[in-house]
């Protein structure tokens, strides 16, 4: 089964260099797509200098989800590995290491666990919002065109709802550590008060997505289904 790395971005021309050095050419990766989700700072002139990289250019930025979605449905191959385009300290060796339970048949998804992850998700041993995974690209389809599937999720819902997929089908999951990697905040990208903002409108999301009761459901069913 060949692998596609989804990569949304908006407005990270700073950061998105260094992630994709670590993903083009890799041996586990069979192609990288870069959605660009309406960027006002570059982003796609610097992609788009980046050599073995297929660029979906959005003309307005929809959120996350909405630019996920769209790189899903533009891959050619049956799994996907869906990566942020701001981490810090990502090298080729950690995409070895996400993509190799699953391609190995060892599991049916995997996910980070990375550095700066919350204190309490690193001491259960699992990030249920983590934004790292590999799965299969027709279980993110499954459901498509009934109520506009994917895209129609509120703008950050898209790991919850992934999650809720995952607990509905019984999947084995994979941990996979990243020590040396790094996501960085929202108050340090943007400001404090910005940063706090965009975290409430991150929360919010979810929770419309998946009741708050439910999400924190996820975590003890999902630790259940961990084999790795």
């Amino acid at each position: 089964m060949g692998l596609s790395c989804v990569i949304p971005a908006f407005n990270e021309a700073p950061r998105i260099e260094r992630v994709l050095a670590s993903v083009v050419g890799h041996p586990a990766i069979d192609e990288v797509i870069v959605v660009d989700d309406g960027s006002g700072d570059g982003t796609a002139e610097v992609v788009g200098r980046v050599a073995g990289v297929r660029l979906i250019r959005l003309p307005a930025n929809r959120g996350k989800t909405f630019a996920v979605a769209t790189g899903i449905e533009a891959a050619a191959h049956d799994l996907i590995m869906l990566l942020d385009s701001d981490l810090i300290g990502l090298a080729p060796e950690h995409i070895a290491a996400l993509a190799a339970p699953v391609a190995e048949g060892r599991a049916d998804v995997a996910i980070s666990l990375r550095r700066n992850a919350p204190g309490l998700w690193r001491a259960i041993g699992l990030d249920y919002i983590s934004g790292e995974r590999v799965l299969r690209r027709d279980w993110l389809l499954e459901g498509a065109g009934e109520g506009g599937g994917l895209q129609a999720l509120p703008r950050f819902g898209l790991e919850v709802h992934m999650n809720r997929m995952l607990i509905g089908r019984a999947a084995r999951i994979a941990v996979v550590r990243w020590p040396e990697v790094e996501s960085p905040f929202k108050h340090t990208k943007f400001g404090l008060w910005a940063g706090l903002r965009a975290d409430a409108r991150m929360m919010r999301d979810i929770f419309r997505t998946v009741p708050a009761h439910r999400a924190a459901l996820q975590i003890l069913q999902m630790r259940r289904l961990r084999v790795l």
